[in-house]
């Protein structure tokens, strides 16, 4: 789980939380004003997500920020990893370095963002830009086996 903010065009600013597989592919997405709480955001994404079209997920990665989300995804029979830099931090190297599994979510981000409409956030209701989003993923998959073909 990652968010993303974005302001929308009558100035509220919106996240966008996505759930993905590992190979980037996007399961579920929830868009809400950024004055939600990410842990609340992720709750409402987890308590959306339908397993039985996914059967073989069985782990969650999830940012620091979503930590508090562990009964949520043991409810629903998942085992939730929170992914994030040791603590303490002793050793801090400089520029940027990756976190496992983290930069699945920021590359799904990334290959949306290529989108027209979804580089900015042009919707005035989040439930268009969760449309959108879907849309967008739709639109890559379908270019992919297109060109494998």
């Amino acid at each position: 789980m990652q968010v993303k903010g974005r302001v929308s065009p009558q100035g509220l600013i919106l996240q966008r939380q996505i759930v993905t597989d590992t190979g980037g592919r996007l399961l579920r997405v929830h868009v809400h004003p950024a004055n939600v709480h990410d842990r609340w955001g992720g709750k409402a994404l987890l308590e959306g997500l339908e397993l039985r079209h996914w059967p073989r997920v069985r782990k969650v990665y999830v940012d620091f920020g979503y930590r508090g989300l562990r009964r949520e995804a043991e409810g629903l029979g998942l085992e939730l990893e929170v992914v994030a830099h040791p603590l303490p931090e002793t050793e801090r190297v400089k520029g940027f370095k990756p976190l496992p599994k983290r930069w699945v979510v920021e590359r799904t981000f990334a290959w949306m963002g290529r989108n027209r409409r979804l580089g900015k956030n042009y919707e005035y209701h989040p439930e268009v830009t969760e449309a959108w989003m879907y849309l967008g993923m739709i639109r890559l998959l379908v270019k992919r086996l297109a060109s494998a073909a």
